[in-house]
């Protein structure tokens, strides 16, 4: 399988956290989808890859070439989107696209235009007045225009009132019916990762929890809930972590028919969204 983006054992320590060899890869054609708290490491990451920090240890290749040696090769080919789009604000859209077309020699103003056309963006409208939702989508478009085959984007929908967030999200559904594109996109709000990721990698205090497909993950976790008289030093070791009240527990398991077997019919299992999922790693992360 080609893969867009490969990451091995990738470090960087700035003394108060360390991102801690990581590895994880993209495949060509999918949307991969990078979760975890806040500070957890995903901005890091992003700006790694981009080679805007410079790593300290580890090999990271994007369609097959070294990121660093290979660059500018690269970047023609990346749409990049940060989280918060940082503009010329005294410029409209349409000088900033004449600013940033000359740049790429693949830049297709007929891509830009229906981009623009389909958010309803003002060209003529001065940056300082655009909207946070606004200003995302023109950022996208820019990052589309010159046919970039790796979209990558930092928080694409924080802070976006829902109907501009579902616009977006169908927008990026739409985009992936080419399967020469891939996209990674970091996010806090699960639900729209969940939407429309086929990969998800979970980042934790700088280290990878897990990388794996959407089906993979939501077929071996799973909310475990029974009385506590089920719980016992050896079934506790199957649970990523638990809460327990007079009533009984509610439980992470990551091996769903481990936790069948242990349990049989005695408890109830639950789907678990990746709220859930970040939920009990971080109260694992604190017991620890």
């Amino acid at each position: 399988m080609n893969n867009t983006l490969d990451i091995y054992n990738l470090s960087k320590d700035y003394g108060d956290f360390r991102l801690d060899d990581v590895n994880f890869s993209l495949p060509k054609g999918y949307i991969m989808g990078l979760i975890g708290p806040n500070g957890s490491g995903k901005t890091t990451i992003i700006k790694i890859i981009m080679n805007l920090i410079i790593k300290q240890s580890g090999d990271i290749k994007i369609f097959g070439k070294d990121h660093q040696k290979f660059e500018i090769e690269a970047k023609k080919r990346i749409g990049f989107v940060y989280d918060t789009p940082k503009y010329y604000e005294h410029l409209n859209l349409k000088q900033l696209k004449n600013t940033i077309a000359p740049f790429y020699d693949n830049w297709d103003e007929t891509i830009f235009n229906t981009i623009i056309n389909r958010f309803e963006l003002p060209l003529n409208k001065k940056l300082r007045k655009f909207s946070k939702g606004m200003a995302m989508k023109s950022a996208i478009a820019i990052a589309l225009s010159h046919h970039a085959d790796f979209i990558i984007m930092d928080e694409p929908t924080s802070g976006l009132d829902p109907v501009v967030r579902r616009e977006l999200l169908d927008f990026f559904r739409e985009l992936m019916q080419n399967e020469n594109k891939s996209i990674l996109f970091s996010s806090h709000i699960t639900s729209d990762i969940e939407q429309v990721a086929d990969y998800i990698t979970y980042v934790q205090n700088g280290k990878i929890v897990f990388s794996k497909t959407k089906d993979e993950v939501f077929e071996n976790y799973a909310i475990v809930k029974g009385g506590n008289d089920l719980l016992n030093t050896d079934s506790k070791k199957g649970f990523v972590g638990i809460r327990k009240n007079e009533f009984g527990f509610e439980a992470l398991t990551d091996n769903v028919n481990k936790s069948k077997k242990i349990f049989g019919n005695k408890a109830i299992y639950d789907k678990a969204s990746l709220e859930d999922i970040m939920f009990y790693n971080n109260l694992k992360s604190k017991t620890v």
